[in-house]
Formats: structure tokens, sequence, C-alpha cells
């Protein structure tokens, strides 16, 4: 049943980031990956918010929420190996400024997120 649960949110998460880097690119005419940039960040955030909402059904439903949405979708959803290939074209193109921001910002930014998804905003 779990990989039933874990492809499901998969084939989801997959298919949205795909629409959604499709729909960010054909807006936005940059030469820096900000569809990936946006994605994985909005995907740290969503598994921390996931694991802190879900935590609370867990005795109810078991492990199979966290599956479905956090290692299925958010699995899906966010790519490291995207962020990887195109960190690497920027340092192939000798673009190394950009590609230090795109590293640095994709560190930060998704740490944060996951963090804010996970603790809520401070108070």
């Amino acid at each position: 049943m779990a990989f039933l649960l874990v492809g499901t949110g998969g084939i989801l998460g997959a298919l949205f980031r795909y629409q959604l880097s499709k729909w960010i690119g054909e807006r936005l005419i940059v030469s820096f990956p900000v569809a990936t940039l946006f994605i994985n960040v909005t995907g740290s955030f969503l598994l921390g918010l996931f694991t802190r909402s879900l935590a609370g059904w867990l005795p109810q439903f078991g492990p199979s929420p966290m599956l479905l949405f956090g290692v299925g979708l958010c699995g899906a959803y966010t790519t490291f190996s995207t962020f990887s290939y195109e960190f690497i074209i920027l340092l192939r193109e000798r673009r190394y400024a950009a590609a230090l921001l795109y590293l640095a910002s994709s560190f930060v930014f998704c740490i944060a997120a996951g963090g804010l998804g996970l603790y809520g905003f401070p108070s």
C-alpha cells in the first residue's frame, strides 16, 4: 500500500512541478533558474507544513498521509537533480556570480522555508 501512496503523490508532484515550471518559464524570460528555485523553496515550505500538520493525523492514519504528501508529492515536486544541473550549466557558462547566488539562495531560502513550514511564523 505504501508504494501506491508514494506513487500517487509522486505523479501529482511531478505533474505539478512540470506545469508550474513551464508556466513560470513562459512568463519570466530570464537567464537565471527562477522556476527551479521557486519550486524548491515552496516544496521545502510544504514539506515542513505537511510534517507539522500531519503529525496530528499520524495516530489515526499511521504514516499514510506523510507517504502521500511528504514523500510522494513533495519528493517529486522538488528537484535536486535539476538544481544541480542548472548550477553546473551556470559554472560551465562561466557565470560564477549567478552560480554562487543560485547556490546560496537555494540553500538559505529552502532551509528558511522548511523551518517556516515546520515551526510557523516567529511571534
